[in-house]
């Protein structure tokens, strides 16, 4: 059999395959070819049929033995889009084939060479020959997009979507540059009633320090791929949730479902199933109006602070005139571009990397959050949020234990340097916080040098 000949037979048996993935079967596919005619056709077939011999090997050998009346297939040649299994290859011996060609290799199954050979023991009173890899790389995709496809669906089936909220397509988050980690989903926190939040949880879980990098509005756990090899580089562990309604989380529908004590509550939370330790606390914009609430619930959890561009809202000062601006540019332009948003603070960003932030958002729907975190900063004394930011700048001004790190973004008109200069004198024992003249309000977009010096910094708390 000539090699053209080999790759067209494997050509009929993928289209079996194909047809066995619509079935919702396995996607494995195989033909029997007899002096150069089709005799017998076969795809994966054990769920439909209860039957769990009916793989493609087994069907198409049933096919061939019925058109050529003969059990015996000894001027046959079998074509199967993956190497076959113990059984399938006891089957073809059976048959007597003359020559069993195959596609993917099966590390995990394989008898024709890669758990076991079959086909080449001496003891066996026939032989047949085999080869392996025709077609390989696309009889290998054909089982890879289906398995994917399958684990995506039982993470959706696991996570099922409530009526009012919405969930951003998968493929919008598909290749985005320097964002490469594994999403992981939870959905049965109390607060979380059945929203699916999104977090990234990378390096090993016993480390002996662990980031917990909290974003804002409206970036997303993409805004730390900067920082984040650095942590891991270094053995630890990295923490980077999505805040419903932001990045891979789901989001509500309505502004009125996010509220600070609902935002607060679903960290909380998130850290305890989680049962974080060692804890550095990486805050930037509401990641610092929630998170710096976060210590007052469990201290012994935290040993560190990177704190940037942030502030605490406790309704005693009033907002800085770059926060007013902000918030009513956003009641004036609720579909603000933002991705320009951030190139604009970060000309150094690539047009993907800008695209990217715009991904989990693809229309007014999704953008109930955005729409409604300017207005839950608390302004007045009596605003959601207020008292327990005046508990948390009473912790941090007296109970705070560990190092902290105070880094400014000095481009920054919303939250910058005078903001955080107040700030820094809310949080024990903070050294001298370091300027960035480069950076803006996003300073994770300068996050290489950042995370270099944080590494620097609580290496001695580690």
């Amino acid at each position: 059999m000539s090699a053209s000949s080999d790759t067209d037979y494997m050509g009929l048996a993928l289209e079996e395959a194909r047809a066995a993935a619509a079935a919702g079967e396995v996607p494995v596919g195989a033909i029997v070819v007899h002096q150069g005619r089709v005799v017998g056709r076969g795809r994966n077939a054990p769920v439909s049929e209860h039957d769990p011999t009916a793989h493609a090997e087994i069907v198409a050998l049933r096919d061939a033995a019925r058109t050529l009346s003969n059990y015996r297939l000894g001027e046959c040649e079998l074509y199967v889009t993956l190497e076959p299994c113990a059984m399938c290859s006891g089957a073809m011996l059976h048959a007597r084939l003359r020559r069993v060609v195959f596609g993917a290799t099966d590390p995990k199954t394989g008898a024709a060479g890669s758990v076991v050979d079959l086909f080449s023991d001496p003891r066996l009173n026939h032989q047949t020959a085999v080869l392996g890899g025709v077609r390989a790389q696309e009889c290998a995709a054909v089982l890879g997009g289906f398995f994917r496809e399958r684990r995506v669906k039982s993470r959706l089936d696991a996570h099922p979507l409530r009526e009012d909220a919405l969930r951003t397509p998968g493929e919008r988050f598909d290749g985005l540059p320097g964002y490469p980690w594994s999403p992981r989903y939870v959905s049965d926190l109390p607060a979380l009633a059945g929203l699916r939040m999104h977090y990234l949880d990378e390096g090993p879980a016993d480390a002996t320090r662990t980031w917990l990098c909290l974003h804002g509005n409206p970036a997303w756990s993409y805004l730390y791929r900067r920082m984040m090899p650095a942590f891991l580089a270094a053995g630890d562990r990295v923490v980077a949730p999505d805040m419903p309604g932001f990045g891979k989380s789901d989001k509500p529908k309505k502004r009125q479902a996010h509220r600070f004590g609902w935002h607060r509550q679903v960290l909380l939370e998130l850290v305890e199933r989680l049962d974080l330790h060692q804890v550095v606390l990486v805050v930037q914009d509401w990641g610092g109006l929630l998170g710096l609430t976060l210590p007052l619930a469990a201290p012994d959890r935290y040993q560190g602070l990177l704190i940037m561009n942030t502030l605490l809202a406790t309704g005693e000062e009033p907002l800085s005139p770059g926060f007013l601006d902000w918030r009513d540019m956003c009641r004036r332009r609720p579909d603000y571009d933002i991705g320009r948003l951030f190139q604009r603070g970060n000309p150094h960003l690539s047009v993907a990397e800008c695209q990217a932030y715009d991904a989990p958002f693809p229309d007014r729907g999704h953008r109930a959050a955005l729409q409604a975190f300017p207005d839950m900063v608390p302004e007045f004394a009596d605003s959601e949020g207020a008292d327990i930011s005046r508990e948390a700048q009473q912790f941090w001004r007296e109970r705070w234990r560990g190092r902290s790190l105070m880094v400014i973004g000095q481009r920054d008109p919303v939250l910058g340097e005078a903001v955080m200069r107040q700030l820094h004198q809310d949080i024990r024992g903070c050294p001298p916080p370091v300027l960035l003249p480069e950076a803006g309000h996003f300073v994770q977009e300068h996050g290489e040098g950042v995370a270099a010096l944080a590494l620097e910094h609580f290496k001695e708390a580690a």
